[in-house]
Protein backbone atom coordinates (compact mmCIF):
# COMPACT_ATOMS: atom_id res chain seq x y z
CA UNK A 1 0.00 0.00 0.00
CA UNK A 2 1.57 3.26 -0.73
CA UNK A 3 1.59 5.86 1.67
CA UNK A 4 2.45 9.38 1.44
CA UNK A 5 5.24 11.30 2.97
CA UNK A 6 3.83 12.87 6.41
CA UNK A 7 5.48 16.43 5.57
CA UNK A 8 2.80 18.61 6.67
CA UNK A 9 0.35 16.82 8.77
CA UNK A 10 -1.90 18.22 11.05
CA UNK A 11 -0.70 16.14 14.70
CA UNK A 12 -3.71 14.49 14.76
CA UNK A 13 -2.78 12.63 10.88
CA UNK A 14 1.03 12.48 12.34
CA UNK A 15 0.14 10.36 14.83
CA UNK A 16 -1.33 8.15 11.90
CA UNK A 17 1.79 8.31 9.79
CA UNK A 18 3.68 7.23 12.86
CA UNK A 19 1.35 3.94 13.84
CA UNK A 20 1.36 3.86 9.94
CA UNK A 21 4.81 3.35 9.94
CA UNK A 22 5.07 0.04 12.45
CA UNK A 23 2.70 -2.28 10.71
CA UNK A 24 3.01 -0.59 6.56
CA UNK A 25 1.40 -3.53 5.53
CA UNK A 26 -1.90 -3.94 7.32
CA UNK A 27 -4.74 -1.96 7.46
CA UNK A 28 -4.52 0.56 10.25
CA UNK A 29 -7.96 0.55 12.51
CA UNK A 30 -7.46 4.21 13.79
CA UNK A 31 -9.59 4.83 17.00
CA UNK A 32 -11.81 7.92 17.29
CA UNK A 33 -14.00 7.57 19.75
CA UNK A 34 -17.31 5.15 18.58
CA UNK A 35 -15.43 4.33 15.39
CA UNK A 36 -12.81 3.01 14.05
CA UNK A 37 -11.31 4.97 11.13
CA UNK A 38 -9.33 4.36 7.76
CA UNK A 39 -7.33 6.64 5.80
CA UNK A 40 -5.67 7.15 2.39
CA UNK A 41 -4.75 3.48 0.61
CA UNK A 42 -6.43 1.64 4.13
CA UNK A 43 -9.53 3.19 3.68
CA UNK A 44 -9.68 2.49 -0.59
CA UNK A 45 -8.91 -1.16 0.17
CA UNK A 46 -11.29 -1.26 3.30
CA UNK A 47 -14.00 0.53 1.68
CA UNK A 48 -13.77 -2.13 -1.64
CA UNK A 49 -13.74 -5.34 0.54
CA UNK A 50 -16.20 -4.09 2.80
CA UNK A 51 -19.01 -2.57 0.37
CA UNK A 52 -18.86 0.66 2.93
CA UNK A 53 -19.00 3.83 1.52
CA UNK A 54 -15.90 5.93 1.05
CA UNK A 55 -15.69 9.34 2.10
CA UNK A 56 -12.59 12.37 2.29
CA UNK A 57 -11.87 13.99 5.60
CA UNK A 58 -9.37 17.34 5.42
CA UNK A 59 -6.54 17.47 3.13
CA UNK A 60 -2.73 15.94 3.26
CA UNK A 61 -0.48 17.72 0.99
CA UNK A 62 -3.41 19.71 -1.13
CA UNK A 63 -5.86 16.65 -1.69
CA UNK A 64 -9.08 15.83 -0.01
CA UNK A 65 -7.81 12.36 2.21
CA UNK A 66 -9.91 9.55 1.44
CA UNK A 67 -11.79 7.66 4.89
CA UNK A 68 -13.87 4.75 5.83
CA UNK A 69 -14.70 3.63 8.98
CA UNK A 70 -16.60 1.46 11.17
CA UNK A 71 -18.17 1.14 14.41
CA UNK A 72 -16.25 0.32 17.32
CA UNK A 73 -19.19 -2.01 18.79
CA UNK A 74 -19.46 -4.33 15.51
CA UNK A 75 -15.74 -3.73 14.55
CA UNK A 76 -15.61 -8.16 15.09
CA UNK A 77 -17.76 -8.47 11.94
CA UNK A 78 -15.70 -6.11 10.05
CA UNK A 79 -12.47 -7.37 10.59
CA UNK A 80 -13.70 -11.13 10.31
CA UNK A 81 -14.44 -10.45 6.71
CA UNK A 82 -11.39 -8.38 6.03
CA UNK A 83 -9.42 -11.60 7.58
CA UNK A 84 -11.09 -13.52 5.28
CA UNK A 85 -9.85 -11.69 2.95
CA UNK A 86 -6.74 -12.08 3.22
CA UNK A 87 -5.94 -8.64 5.03
CA UNK A 88 -3.39 -8.03 8.16
CA UNK A 89 -4.98 -5.21 10.54
CA UNK A 90 -3.31 -3.63 13.12
CA UNK A 91 -5.69 -2.10 15.73
CA UNK A 92 -4.69 1.36 17.51
CA UNK A 93 -6.39 2.47 20.58
CA UNK A 94 -6.78 5.47 22.81
CA UNK A 95 -4.34 4.74 25.75
CA UNK A 96 -5.11 8.56 27.08
CA UNK A 97 -8.55 8.84 28.49
CA UNK A 98 -10.80 11.42 27.55
CA UNK A 99 -9.75 14.64 28.67
CA UNK A 100 -12.28 16.86 30.41
CA UNK A 101 -13.45 20.75 29.72
CA UNK A 102 -10.87 22.73 31.40
CA UNK A 103 -7.96 20.51 30.69
CA UNK A 104 -5.02 21.86 31.54
CA UNK A 105 -2.35 19.26 30.31
CA UNK A 106 -0.60 18.39 27.35
CA UNK A 107 -2.47 19.51 23.80
CA UNK A 108 -2.49 17.85 20.69
CA UNK A 109 -4.44 14.50 19.97
CA UNK A 110 -5.07 11.83 22.60
CA UNK A 111 -2.30 9.53 22.61
CA UNK A 112 -2.47 6.39 20.59
CA UNK A 113 -1.25 3.03 20.52
CA UNK A 114 -1.60 -0.41 18.36
CA UNK A 115 -2.52 -2.73 20.74
CA UNK A 116 -3.14 -5.93 18.19
CA UNK A 117 -2.12 -7.25 14.77
CA UNK A 118 -4.86 -9.61 13.57
CA UNK A 119 -3.82 -11.41 10.63
CA UNK A 120 -4.67 -14.54 9.43
CA UNK A 121 -2.76 -16.76 10.93
CA UNK A 122 -2.66 -14.77 14.48
CA UNK A 123 -5.85 -15.26 15.64
CA UNK A 124 -7.37 -15.57 18.79
CA UNK A 125 -10.94 -13.78 19.30
CA UNK A 126 -13.89 -16.52 19.01
CA UNK A 127 -15.57 -14.29 16.88
CA UNK A 128 -12.64 -14.90 14.32
CA UNK A 129 -12.20 -18.06 14.48
CA UNK A 130 -13.35 -21.04 12.66
CA UNK A 131 -14.17 -23.89 15.65
CA UNK A 132 -14.05 -26.42 13.36
CA UNK A 133 -10.82 -25.65 11.58
CA UNK A 134 -7.37 -25.37 13.33
CA UNK A 135 -5.70 -21.81 12.91
CA UNK A 136 -1.84 -22.31 11.84
CA UNK A 137 1.02 -19.79 11.71
CA UNK A 138 3.73 -21.52 9.29
CA UNK A 139 7.33 -20.76 9.03
CA UNK A 140 9.45 -22.11 6.49
CA UNK A 141 13.38 -21.81 6.52
CA UNK A 142 15.57 -23.36 4.10
CA UNK A 143 19.24 -24.00 5.04
CA UNK A 144 21.46 -21.10 6.35
CA UNK A 145 23.63 -19.16 3.46
CA UNK A 146 21.16 -20.88 1.00
CA UNK A 147 18.63 -19.65 -1.04
CA UNK A 148 15.22 -21.52 -1.50
CA UNK A 149 16.16 -22.13 -5.25
CA UNK A 150 19.61 -23.68 -3.80
CA UNK A 151 17.77 -25.77 -1.35
CA UNK A 152 15.47 -26.99 -3.87
CA UNK A 153 18.59 -27.91 -6.40
CA UNK A 154 20.17 -29.95 -3.38
CA UNK A 155 17.34 -31.50 -2.01
CA UNK A 156 18.35 -30.18 1.24
CA UNK A 157 16.09 -29.96 4.18
CA UNK A 158 13.50 -27.39 5.09
CA UNK A 159 12.59 -25.96 8.53
CA UNK A 160 9.01 -25.86 8.62
CA UNK A 161 7.63 -24.61 12.25
CA UNK A 162 4.08 -24.12 13.46
CA UNK A 163 1.96 -22.36 15.91
CA UNK A 164 -1.57 -22.18 17.01
CA UNK A 165 -1.71 -19.11 19.23
CA UNK A 166 -5.85 -20.15 20.02
CA UNK A 167 -4.60 -23.55 21.11
CA UNK A 168 -1.05 -22.84 22.04
CA UNK A 169 0.25 -25.89 19.14
CA UNK A 170 3.90 -25.34 18.60
CA UNK A 171 5.73 -27.91 16.97
CA UNK A 172 8.27 -28.37 14.42
CA UNK A 173 9.54 -30.69 11.47
CA UNK A 174 11.83 -30.92 8.74
CA UNK A 175 10.88 -31.56 5.09
CA UNK A 176 12.22 -31.36 1.03
CA UNK A 177 11.13 -29.51 -1.45
CA UNK A 178 9.66 -32.36 -2.34
CA UNK A 179 7.24 -33.43 0.07
CA UNK A 180 6.45 -29.74 1.17
CA UNK A 181 3.14 -29.94 -0.74
CA UNK A 182 2.07 -32.61 0.99
CA UNK A 183 2.92 -30.93 4.27
CA UNK A 184 1.35 -27.80 3.24
CA UNK A 185 -1.97 -30.20 2.58
CA UNK A 186 -2.03 -31.76 6.02
CA UNK A 187 -1.36 -28.26 8.22
CA UNK A 188 -3.30 -26.29 6.23
CA UNK A 189 -1.51 -23.38 7.11
CA UNK A 190 -3.70 -20.23 7.36
CA UNK A 191 -0.65 -18.00 6.84
CA UNK A 192 2.74 -18.48 5.75
CA UNK A 193 6.23 -17.11 6.04
CA UNK A 194 8.39 -18.23 3.60
CA UNK A 195 11.48 -17.01 1.33
CA UNK A 196 9.93 -15.39 -1.69
CA UNK A 197 10.90 -18.00 -3.64
CA UNK A 198 10.18 -20.87 -2.09
CA UNK A 199 7.33 -22.15 -4.39
CA UNK A 200 4.22 -22.96 -2.10
CA UNK A 201 2.00 -24.03 -5.36
CA UNK A 202 -2.09 -23.75 -4.26
CA UNK A 203 -0.96 -22.04 -1.11
CA UNK A 204 0.87 -19.21 -2.28
CA UNK A 205 -2.04 -16.83 -1.95
CA UNK A 206 -1.50 -17.51 2.35
CA UNK A 207 1.87 -16.36 2.05
CA UNK A 208 2.66 -13.24 4.18
CA UNK A 209 5.15 -10.62 4.27
CA UNK A 210 8.59 -12.50 5.04
CA UNK A 211 10.91 -11.60 8.08
CA UNK A 212 13.95 -11.55 7.68
CA UNK A 213 15.56 -14.76 9.35
CA UNK A 214 18.73 -14.71 11.78
CA UNK A 215 21.82 -16.81 12.25
CA UNK A 216 20.87 -20.17 13.90
CA UNK A 217 23.34 -19.67 16.87
CA UNK A 218 21.27 -16.26 17.60
CA UNK A 219 17.43 -18.48 16.66
CA UNK A 220 18.31 -21.08 18.95
CA UNK A 221 18.88 -18.15 21.59
CA UNK A 222 15.71 -16.48 20.90
CA UNK A 223 13.58 -19.24 21.41
CA UNK A 224 15.07 -20.91 24.08
CA UNK A 225 14.84 -17.40 26.02
CA UNK A 226 11.18 -17.26 24.79
CA UNK A 227 10.49 -20.50 26.88
CA UNK A 228 13.06 -19.18 29.92
CA UNK A 229 15.82 -22.09 29.27
CA UNK A 230 19.32 -22.28 28.72
CA UNK A 231 19.60 -23.70 25.53
CA UNK A 232 16.57 -25.02 23.18
CA UNK A 233 18.24 -28.46 23.67
CA UNK A 234 16.23 -28.70 26.72
CA UNK A 235 12.99 -29.42 24.55
CA UNK A 236 14.92 -31.76 22.07
CA UNK A 237 16.94 -32.17 19.01
CA UNK A 238 16.50 -29.15 16.30
CA UNK A 239 18.06 -28.60 12.97
CA UNK A 240 19.18 -25.55 12.55
CA UNK A 241 17.06 -25.07 10.27
CA UNK A 242 13.78 -25.71 12.24
CA UNK A 243 15.66 -23.70 14.98
CA UNK A 244 15.11 -20.46 12.34
CA UNK A 245 11.61 -21.10 11.47
CA UNK A 246 10.79 -21.46 15.04
CA UNK A 247 12.55 -17.88 15.85
CA UNK A 248 10.60 -16.28 12.66
CA UNK A 249 7.40 -18.01 13.65
CA UNK A 250 7.69 -17.28 17.24
CA UNK A 251 8.45 -13.49 16.55
CA UNK A 252 5.72 -13.39 13.91
CA UNK A 253 3.50 -13.78 16.87
CA UNK A 254 5.39 -12.23 19.14
CA UNK A 255 4.78 -9.23 16.96
CA UNK A 256 0.97 -9.42 16.52
CA UNK A 257 -0.05 -9.59 20.26
CA UNK A 258 2.17 -6.02 20.15
CA UNK A 259 5.21 -7.01 22.23
CA UNK A 260 3.74 -9.72 24.21
CA UNK A 261 4.41 -12.97 24.53
CA UNK A 262 1.55 -15.44 23.16
CA UNK A 263 0.88 -18.51 25.47
CA UNK A 264 2.49 -21.57 24.03
CA UNK A 265 3.14 -24.84 24.98
CA UNK A 266 7.27 -25.38 24.48
CA UNK A 267 8.22 -26.47 21.06
CA UNK A 268 7.91 -29.79 20.11
CA UNK A 269 10.10 -31.84 17.06
CA UNK A 270 7.12 -33.75 15.25
CA UNK A 271 9.28 -36.74 13.37
CA UNK A 272 7.71 -37.32 9.81
CA UNK A 273 7.40 -41.05 11.26
CA UNK A 274 5.57 -39.75 13.94
CA UNK A 275 2.09 -39.20 11.58
CA UNK A 276 0.53 -40.58 8.69
CA UNK A 277 1.39 -38.74 5.63
CA UNK A 278 -1.88 -38.14 3.17
CA UNK A 279 -1.49 -36.47 -0.08
CA UNK A 280 -3.95 -33.51 -1.08
CA UNK A 281 -5.94 -35.87 -3.30
CA UNK A 282 -6.43 -38.88 -0.94
CA UNK A 283 -7.36 -35.82 1.82
CA UNK A 284 -9.85 -34.78 -0.25
CA UNK A 285 -11.46 -37.84 -1.06
CA UNK A 286 -11.84 -38.85 3.00
CA UNK A 287 -13.36 -35.51 3.47
CA UNK A 288 -11.82 -35.43 7.11
CA UNK A 289 -12.55 -31.32 7.23
CA UNK A 290 -13.89 -29.99 4.02
CA UNK A 291 -16.37 -32.41 2.16
CA UNK A 292 -16.04 -32.29 -1.87
CA UNK A 293 -18.92 -29.53 -2.00
CA UNK A 294 -16.90 -27.19 0.38
CA UNK A 295 -18.70 -27.40 3.01
CA UNK A 296 -17.81 -29.02 6.58
CA UNK A 297 -21.24 -30.83 7.78
CA UNK A 298 -21.18 -34.20 5.97
CA UNK A 299 -17.47 -34.60 7.49
CA UNK A 300 -15.42 -37.02 9.40
CA UNK A 301 -14.99 -33.84 11.79
CA UNK A 302 -18.58 -33.40 11.91
CA UNK A 303 -19.25 -36.60 12.95
CA UNK A 304 -17.29 -36.79 15.95
CA UNK A 305 -16.87 -34.07 16.96
CA UNK A 306 -18.17 -33.38 21.08
CA UNK A 307 -16.41 -31.00 22.18
CA UNK A 308 -17.61 -28.09 24.45
CA UNK A 309 -14.60 -25.42 23.56
CA UNK A 310 -13.44 -23.76 20.51
CA UNK A 311 -9.84 -24.44 21.45
CA UNK A 312 -10.85 -28.36 21.99
CA UNK A 313 -12.65 -28.52 18.74
CA UNK A 314 -9.59 -26.77 16.84
CA UNK A 315 -7.21 -29.09 18.48
CA UNK A 316 -9.75 -32.48 17.56
CA UNK A 317 -9.49 -30.92 13.85
CA UNK A 318 -5.72 -31.01 13.83
CA UNK A 319 -5.49 -34.78 15.08
CA UNK A 320 -7.92 -35.70 12.76
CA UNK A 321 -5.28 -33.88 9.66
CA UNK A 322 -2.48 -35.75 11.26
CA UNK A 323 -3.74 -39.64 12.00
CA UNK A 324 -0.98 -41.02 14.90
CA UNK A 325 1.09 -43.93 13.73
CA UNK A 326 3.45 -43.46 16.86
CA UNK A 327 2.34 -46.66 19.12
CA UNK A 328 2.87 -44.95 22.27
CA UNK A 329 1.36 -41.90 21.75
CA UNK A 330 -1.90 -43.51 20.38
CA UNK A 331 -1.95 -45.99 24.04
CA UNK A 332 -1.85 -42.78 25.65
CA UNK A 333 -4.19 -41.23 24.03
CA UNK A 334 -6.79 -44.52 24.09
CA UNK A 335 -5.65 -44.73 27.61
CA UNK A 336 -6.87 -41.05 28.70
CA UNK A 337 -10.01 -41.07 27.33
CA UNK A 338 -10.58 -44.90 29.34
CA UNK A 339 -10.08 -43.66 32.38
CA UNK A 340 -12.38 -40.62 31.61
CA UNK A 341 -15.07 -43.49 29.84
CA UNK A 342 -14.61 -45.81 33.35
CA UNK A 343 -15.36 -42.08 35.91
CA UNK A 344 -18.59 -40.23 34.95
CA UNK A 345 -18.17 -37.83 37.67
CA UNK A 346 -14.83 -36.94 37.05
CA UNK A 347 -15.45 -36.87 33.29
CA UNK A 348 -18.65 -34.70 33.87
CA UNK A 349 -16.91 -32.73 36.01
CA UNK A 350 -14.14 -31.91 33.29
CA UNK A 351 -16.99 -31.03 31.00
CA UNK A 352 -18.49 -28.79 33.15
CA UNK A 353 -15.06 -26.69 33.88
CA UNK A 354 -14.23 -26.26 30.08
CA UNK A 355 -18.14 -25.07 29.00
CA UNK A 356 -16.91 -22.25 31.53
CA UNK A 357 -13.53 -22.02 30.26
CA UNK A 358 -12.63 -18.86 27.75
CA UNK A 359 -11.14 -19.84 24.41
Amino acid sequence: MTIPSAEGATPAMAQWFALKSEHPDALLFFRMGDFYELFFADAQAAASALDIALTHRGTHGGQPIPMCGVPYHAASAYLARLIRRGFRVAVAEQTEAARKPGHTGPKGPLARAIVRVISPGTLTEDELLDAGRHNLLLALATPPGRGARGAARSSQVIGAAWIDISTGVFETATTTPAALHDVLGRLDPAEILAPPDLDLGDYADRRATEMPPSSADKARIRVADAFGAGSLDAFGDFTDEEAIAAAVALDYARRSQAGKMPRLSSPRHQDSGDTLGLDPATRASLDILRARDGGAEHTLFAAVNRTVTGAGARLLAQWLAAPLTDRRRIIARQDGWLWLAGHADAAASVVSTLRRAPD
